[in-house]
């Protein structure tokens, strides 16, 4: 496997070492096509059905014919519930039952996960810390260590940007951090393993806590 050098950064902002990163998964070149179907699928299972309207047997009424067939001088009908009627069914309307979802292959959506990792990497929106330490599980504790680690060259926004910030990929479920960070605005917590690419390209910076034991759920 060939490999990519990286840096290590503690939550003081400092260095602290470097980390080959796998090029099969951080050097990939961008595929537009490969990108749109993925994103327009998870888009899609992402959509729940909740508009619904009722056809001509769903609402109530009209078991007798208005008026007789001829001599009335009026149109010919055969029930209130027409969807012509006001009150009648809605013709083609959309329901609940509907399904929206599209499959997306587990390859194509891995090497759309990969993909997405590399373009963050070539934009340097990607922070890798060793650690994350938490003395108290406080959201001012966690506030800090994003003002430290914004003064890292190319993360300044960290510190000031409010909406889509930060996803922070964590190696295994941590409630202390999880409880510290969530309420900070534009941050969203995830288990490396549960990173998808509509959240990867929705939020500016990735921050992987952990990288060696984080990056290995995809070895």
């Amino acid at each position: 496997m060939i490999f990519m050098k990286t840096d290590i950064y503690n939550q003081k902002g400092e260095k602290a070492g470097s980390l080959e990163l796998p090029k099969a998964v951080f050097g990939l070149p961008w595929n537009d096509d490969l990108m749109h179907q993925v994103v327009v699928s998870a888009q899609a299972n992402k959509r729940a059905p909740i508009a619904h309207t009722k056809g001509r047997g769903d609402v109530s009424g009209g078991g007798k014919k208005p008026w007789r067939q001829k001599g009335t001088g009026r149109a010919r009908h055969g029930s209130i519930r027409s969807p012509i009627w006001v009150g009648g069914g809605v013709a083609h309307g959309p329901t609940k039952e509907k399904d929206y979802s599209k499959k997306i292959n587990k390859k194509m959506n891995k090497k759309a996960i990969f993909t997405a990792l590399s373009q963050k990497l070539r934009d340097n929106e990607i922070l890798f810390l060793d650690k994350i330490v938490l003395g108290r599980t406080k959201t001012k504790d966690a506030a800090e260590i994003l003002k430290s680690v914004s003064k890292i060259k190319g993360f300044e926004k960290l510190a000031a940007k409010r909406k889509n910030k930060a996803l922070l990929a964590l190696p295994k479920k941590d409630a202390e951090a999880i409880r510290s960070f969530r309420n900070i605005p534009g941050m969203e917590i995830f288990e490396t393993r549960n990173l998808n690419v509509l959240d990867l390209l929705t939020y500016k910076y990735l921050i992987i806590s952990n990288p060696k034991e984080s990056l290995a759920v995809w070895k």
